[in-house]
């Protein structure tokens, strides 16, 4: 009797971390709400990441492998991970040059959003490691109030509609991982991308002359779509603290949102982007981990966010109008210094390139991504028990783009006065490990 009392004993830690993990994905699954940094992508996933720009390709200290490199997670051992970000936007946009009743500023309402995360990793064996990372993307969140502006018809919002203005999107990305070591500096990994969506839009009334479907372009409450994808990457050390992480993710072909196929093209079609990032790390120093990725996002090739806004097709259409975001290029620079064993200290530095042009500023101000630059902080403290307490704070340095105005053209005329969306963040949150 006395060794099945044992093996009982042994199974609470497990029973114990397998609730944790469990309740950690419900967690994360509860919202994943707007994030707009690299586009709507986050400047980093993972608060280690989002302490030193997002660079973590090269690394392999925490459990989000899925969303950054699936095969740092066999160098991660054992680990449950759960945190918050409190992002905080704020977004504005104007129009001039067009007259009373048209001109004016507004902004948007919302600017604060707890954006949840969480990641596990279990060392099946010392050369296999199996886990899952539950984060989300999303940006398009924006609600400018009703009035202010006519438009001819009465009180309306900034782009001639009725009521309230502003789209939501959030995405939930769910990433079971599978690493492997293929010998003891160099290991593979492969992530399943099963991404679900959910969006709405309101106040678009105005763009129902030019929708295939008016009837299916506003106002619809929420809908949601989902689709499957794929992430894999490889990890390599070479020589004494150098290492190299190369990832790729592919398109997700999502399925459709018909609550809104009168408003994406393609019939409501809103695919997640390919992308793709090399990464390297290296120890100029003991204490001190210099880490530099490349990531490339290819927003260009989803047709609603990559088609330019002034085409002769209307809103829906594969070929119709979509948001004109061109491919961006990210790069994120990170630093950690290890002041003692139990706290490590970092900052970083992330750059993107800005996928909004002018041509294309009056669709934007729906969902005005103009981010390029970005400083961070954050900080590991290491408690009594083993566990691991993560602290990172962002600011995002405010960035504008001002463009011609596209509404006179609804009205027959050429593009008019000029209209700039801009915007800037601030965002902190704080992470627990279980290791």
């Amino acid at each position: 009797m006395h060794q099945p009392q044992q093996s009982q004993r042994a199974m609470q830690p497990r029973r114990h971390r397998l609730a944790l993990a469990l309740a950690g994905a419900a967690l994360a699954c509860i919202a994943l709400p707007a994030a707009a940094t690299d586009g709507y992508f986050s400047h980093g996933y993972g608060m280690k990441a989002k302490g030193r720009g997002g660079a973590s390709l090269a690394l392999a200290d925490d459990a989000f492998g899925g969303a950054n490199n699936p095969a740092s997670m066999v160098r991660a051992g054992n680990r449950i991970e759960a945190g918050v970000d409190l992002f905080m936007p704020e977004r504005k946009a104007s129009r001039s040059g067009l007259g009373p009743g048209l001109d004016g500023s507004s902004k948007s309402s919302k600017t604060l959003f707890p954006v949840p995360e969480f990641g596990y990793n279990h060392m099946a064996s010392d050369d296999l490691a199996l886990g899952v990372t539950v984060y989300g993307n999303g940006g398009m969140n924006t609600t400018y109030s009703s009035g202010g502006f006519n438009c001819g018809m009465g009180a309306a919002n900034m782009l001639c509609g009725m009521g309230t203005l502003g789209v939501d999107l959030s995405q939930l990305v769910i990433a079971p991982t599978l690493s492997y070591a293929l010998t003891p500096e160099h290991s593979l990994g492969i992530a399943p991308q099963i991404v679900w969506q959910r969006f709405k839009a309101e106040g678009l009334q105005a763009f129902s002359m030019i929708s295939q479907s008016p009837g299916n372009l506003t106002n619809r409450g929420y809908d949601t779509s989902s689709g499957v994808g794929v992430r894999v990457g490889y990890l390599g050390r070479f020589g004494d603290g150098f290492s190299l992480g190369v990832t790729y993710s592919s398109k997700v072909k999502m399925s459709r949102f018909k609550k809104y196929q009168g408003l994406f093209a393609g019939s409501g079609d809103f695919d997640i982007p390919e992308n793709y990032g090399v990464g390297v790390a290296f120890k100029p120093m003991p204490a001190t981990t210099v880490s530099l990725d490349y990531n490339r996002i290819n927003y260009g090739k989803v047709r609603s966010i990559g088609n330019p806004s002034l085409v002769p097709f209307p809103l829906g259409n594969p070929s119709g109008p979509g948001f004109g975001w061109r491919d961006v290029d990210v790069v994120k620079l990170g630093v950690d210094y290890a002041v003692n064993d139990r706290l490590t200290v970092r900052g970083g530095y992330n750059h993107s390139k800005n996928p909004i042009t002018p041509a294309n500023v009056t669709f934007n101000i729906l969902a005005p991504g103009v981010i390029t630059d970005h400083a961070t902080l954050g900080m590991t403290y290491v408690t009594d028990g083993g566990g691991e307490v993560t602290v990172a704070y962002m600011h995002a340095f405010k960035q504008s783009v001002k463009g011609a105005s596209i509404l006179p053209v609804f009205m027959g005329g050429m593009p008019a006065g000029q209209e700039e969306i801009s915007m800037y963040q601030n965002a902190i949150g704080i992470q627990y490990a279980w290791k």
